[in-house]
C-alpha cells in the first residue's frame, strides 16, 4: 500500500557540516514522504508526489524528521521501572523495587517502549541483560543500535532531544529505498526541536504508524 505523508516542513536529515559532524540538512516547505510498505519510495514537494498518485494521504501539521535514537536504552528499560497508570503512582520512571518478577519487568519495558515511541524514538541502544526486556524490545519493532560503551547503561531522559540538538539525536536520514522510520512534531521550525519539549504527533516505523497523539 502506498501512503503519502505530507508535512508543513520536511527535514530528511541528510546534511553534514563542513567538519563532517551531523547536521539536519535542507528543510522542504510542504514536503512529503511516499511510503511503499516498509520503505521510502520518494521524497519531495507534496504537489509533485501527489500528482496522479493513487497513494492514501496523511496530512500532518508541524515538522517531519527522521526517527530518533535514544542512547540510554538499557538504563531506561532495565535501570528504572515504568509504572502502570492503574497503579496510581504516575507515569514517570521510578527506581525499581526489589524482587520484581520477569512479568513485571516485561510489562515495565513494554510501557517504557510505548513512551519512547511517544517521544519520536525509533531506535535505542542495548544490550539488554533481562530476557523479558529483550523479548519486549524484539516485539516492539524498535531498532537496536550500537552506542558508545557505557552510555546505554547511563541515566538519561526518555526524550533524546532533551539532551541536545536535533542533529545529534537523529538515528539515520530518510533516503529513497531506506526504511520508512520518521516522526512528526508540533513545531513551527526545525530549530524549535532542539532541547526537547515539542509534542510528538506521530511516530512511523517501517511504514507503520506506531504512535499517534490523540
Amino acid at each position: 500500500m502506498l501512503t503519502l505523508h505530507r508535512a508543513e516542513l520536511l527535514c530528511p536529515g541528510d546534511g553534514a557540516s563542513a567538519a563532517g559532524s551531523p547536521a539536519t540538512g535542507a528543510v522542504l516547505v510542504d514536503g512529503a514522504v511516499l511510503v511503499d510498505g516498509a520503505a521510502v519510495a520518494a521524497i519531495g514537494p507534496f504537489a509533485e508526489l501527489a500528482a496522479g498518485s493513487p497513494a492514501r494521504v496523511r496530512e500532518w501539521p508541524g515538522v517531519l524528521v527522521p526517527g530518533l535514537l535514544n542512547r540510554h536504552g538499557a538504563w531506561l528499560l532495565e535501570g528504572v521501572y515504568h509504572p502502570d497508570p492503574r497503579e496510581g503512582i504516575g507515569e514517570q520512571p521510578l527506581p525499581p523495587a526489589d524482587g520484581l518478577t520477569d512479568g513485571q519487568w516485561g510489562g515495565s519495558a513494554r510501557r517504557g517502549l510505548q513512551r519512547l515511541l511517544g517521544h519520536g524514538v525509533t531506535a535505542l541502544t542495548g544490550p539488554f541483560a533481562r530476557a523479558a526486556v529483550r523479548t519486549a524490545v524484539g516485539r516492539s519493532g524498535l531498532r537496536t543500535a550500537p552506542g558508545t560503551p557505557g552510555t546505554a547503561t547511563a541515566p538519561g531522559p526518555l526524550d533524546p532531544l532533551a539532551a541536545g540538538p536535533l542533529a545529534a539525536a537523529l538515528h539515520r536520514p530518510l533516503t529513497v529505498g531506506g526504511a520508512a522510520d520518521f516522526t512528526v512534531f508540533a513545531a513551527r521550525t526545525v530549530e524549535e526541536l532542539d532541547g526537547g519539549g515539542a509534542v510528538c504527533l506521530a511516530t512511523v516505523l517501517d511504514g507503520r504508524l506506531l504512535h499517534r497523539r490523540r
